[in-house]
């Protein structure tokens, strides 16, 4: 049976709560939530009712036994699309508190591993079908708390928290920044920039374009046991290109993955932000080949490199078929997508685009075309086959230089006054994609609170320096943290030598509740610096603080080394946590650096330690062998939560 309760009941719990004071319910009751100025984000409150999400209907509730016994609680906004979920571990479980996941694509249905950590934790666990922004968020997290209210039948304080990664950070830092009362503390991690999209992605698609022969030459270069140096054996034209990316922040040790980072296997060639441009600034393509202080027309060895690669190919359909094309002629090979435009038999009258792809001389057709544009295939009729606008995008970064202060990377592109060294397009399009992920927030480090910003070192998506850039925001560590994960990236451990974060994260929720509820203070902010855009933190635990603990893997004292095969090799590792963070649980060894680790025997749980092993290699080949340790807040080797990874790497050579 379905219950409809207004939202101005999530107010009168508030005020029996002590959220509210009680002179002021009826106000509160009726109060709208509103912009604080004309224009801006809507503020949100702990008794405004935000018209958009004022009526919220509970439309099943039942009491599932996995992934642990709970009380799950479904329902919807009505009027909007918008569903709910809460779920609520027995009233012996719960200490007072919600935790609320965000992403922008997500749904309504909590993962059952966050649904266990939640109620390992004391919490409840909230989670809507996404919407842009904040406001639905917000609007479920308050009435949770009159569902949770109900549920307990207590009348206390409850506390929420927010967290959400990539998109989901946007989400995560517009609700904090734009609201009040209705989270206690957030956990923004892998957190992008106003700047950073489609910029971080068009960057690296630039890189591809110059770099791609080249990448296995400098993933080589920095990988454990390498030279250090990328910039080694490659041509002027690269190496500028390649200072050009890192100093916009590319790390330069995610080129071990140079797969994804150039996306290789991406069908789009990470200009997925295409059309976004193309509907914004429709003349660029234009400009970037005809007018002065664009690649497409530098007299320069890079501009004489983006001219040949440029595609621009007319062929003849010779035949038509149900779901393909016969041409006269194909193109030249493109290292980004192509365009498809088909024109009448003159080659001069615009039909309209078509969407395929192309092996050789045969166009499949794909999904989605225009009837009348199929209705024009026939023989004779043309087809124009293109890279203008994929080509002149990968640059596109040199002509948005931000006009907000403080984004650094972009200091390559400015003379002594300050002043852009290339033409900027009309509009800067990273801050207009932020706002509107974001709700409406502008990444103001200013909010009420407590937050706990988790950054990647080898994010090659949202580069580390974006949570530096938001720290220089917040301007204190009153109420904010940034902590830097090491060995990990934007989309988890897809490759040996990456870790996985959850455990970091979930450290980082139970840390910042801990500060929201009763002033304990987590561990201080990773200490870092940042030169040329490039993260780089303290070699030893005790100087680079944070949460991870550290780990140095040698054999005979070196990071590389060269052996027979079948000689034995003693490898030593020692390993330190932050001061206190935590004790060392567990260590496992990948010797082959393939992702296949084993637990070896570690002993009781300490701070720091020295473990040795010994491993003899019977085939010829280069390793990566890989020691993974894993500290653990309470010294709790046998909890599923809050396990904090890192690695240790070297290089052997075995002859």
């Amino acid at each position: 049976m379905k219950t409809t309760l207004p939202l101005t009941s999530a107010v009168t719990v508030g005020v029996l709560l002590g959220l509210l004071p009680a002179q002021s319910a009826r106000a509160a009751q009726a109060a709208e939530c509103a912009a604080r100025t004309p224009g801006g984000p809507v503020w949100v409150t702990a008794g405004c009712v935000d018209p958009q999400f004022d009526r919220p209907v509970i439309d099943s509730e039942t009491d599932p036994a996995g992934p642990v016994p709970h009380h799950k609680v479904s329902g919807h906004f009505e009027g909007t699309t918008v569903k709910f979920t809460v779920y609520l571990p027995p009233k012996s479980q719960w200490k007072g508190r919600f935790f609320q996941y965000v992403y922008p694509l997500q749904d309504e249905n909590a993962t059952d591993d966050n649904i266990r950590f939640g109620a390992d934790s004391g919490a409840y666990t909230v989670q809507i079908k996404a919407t842009i922004g904040y406001r639905a968020d917000a609007a479920a997290a308050k009435f949770a708390r009159t569902v949770a209210a109900n549920y307990y039948g207590e009348q206390r304080r409850i506390y929420g928290y927010i967290w959400g990664g990539s998109g989901g950070s946007y989400q995560t830092i517009g609700a904090m920044e734009n609201t009040t009362g209705v989270w206690d503390g957030a956990v923004p991690f892998i957190p992008g920039v106003p700047t950073s999209i489609p910029n971080n992605f068009f960057v690296r698609a630039f890189a591809r374009v110059v770099l791609r022969d080249k990448a296995r030459q400098i993933a080589d270069a920095v990988s454990p046991g390498g030279s250090g140096d990328p910039y080694a054996g490659l041509t002027s034209v690269e190496r500028a290109v390649l200072r050009e990316v890192t100093r916009m922040g590319v790390p330069l040790r995610g080129w071990e993955d140079h797969s994804y980072l150039l996306g290789l296997t991406d069908p789009q060639g990470l200009l997925g932000y295409a059309g976004t441009i193309r509907a914004t600034d429709p003349t660029y393509a234009d400009d970037f080949w005809s007018k002065p202080g664009y690649l497409g027309t530098e007299q320069s060895p890079l501009g004489e490199l983006f001219r040949a690669a440029k595609v621009d190919h007319l062929a003849t359909i010779t035949h038509v078929d149900p779901t393909s094309l016969a041409l006269d002629s194909a193109p030249p090979e493109s290292r980004t997508f192509l365009d498809f435009t088909l024109y009448a038999a003159d080659g001069t009258t615009k039909i309209g685009a078509l969407t395929g792809s192309l092996n050789g001389k045969v166009f499949t057709l794909g999904g989605g075309n225009a009837p009348e544009v199929l209705k024009a295939l026939a023989a004779g009729v043309k087809l124009r086959v293109d890279n203008r606008w994929s080509l002149a995008l990968t640059s596109y970064h040199r002509h948005q230089v931000p006009t907000r202060p403080g984004f650094y990377a972009w200091d390559q592109f400015r003379d002594a006054n300050g002043r852009p060294l290339y033409p900027q397009r009309a509009v800067e399009v990273g801050p207009g994609v932020s706002l509107g992920v974001s709700g409406g927030g502008t990444h103001t480090g200013t909010f009420t609170g407590k937050v706990i910003m988790v950054a990647n070192l080898l994010d090659v998506d949202a580069f580390p320096w974006d949570a530096d850039w938001y720290r220089k925001q917040v301007g204190s560590e009153e109420n904010f943290r940034v902590w830097f994960t090491d060995n990990a990236d934007h989309i988890g451990p897809h490759t040996p030598y990456l870790i996985d974060g959850t455990g970091i994260l979930q450290q980082a929720l139970r840390d910042v509740s801990a500060w929201a509820e009763r002033g304990v203070t987590p561990p201080k902010s990773t200490r870092y610096n940042v030169t040329d855009s490039q993260v780089a933190v303290p070699a030893r635990a005790a100087a680079r603080r944070g949460v991870q603990p550290v780990i140095d893997l040698t054999a005979r004292g070196r990071t590389t080394i060269e052996v027979p095969a079948g000689k034995p090799v003693t490898f030593t590792a020692e390993i330190q946590t932050p001061a206190g963070t935590g004790t060392i649980v567990s260590t496992e060894w990948d010797f082959k650096g393939d992702g296949t680790f084993s637990a070896r025997p570690f002993g009781p749980a300490r701070a720091s330690a020295e473990v040795r092993m010994t491993f003899t290699y019977t085939k010829p080949g280069t390793y990566f062998p890989a020691l993974r340790a894993i500290a653990q807040r309470d010294g709790d080797a046998n909890t599923p939560f809050t396990k904090i990874q890192n690695l240790g790497r070297m290089r052997v050579v075995v002859r």
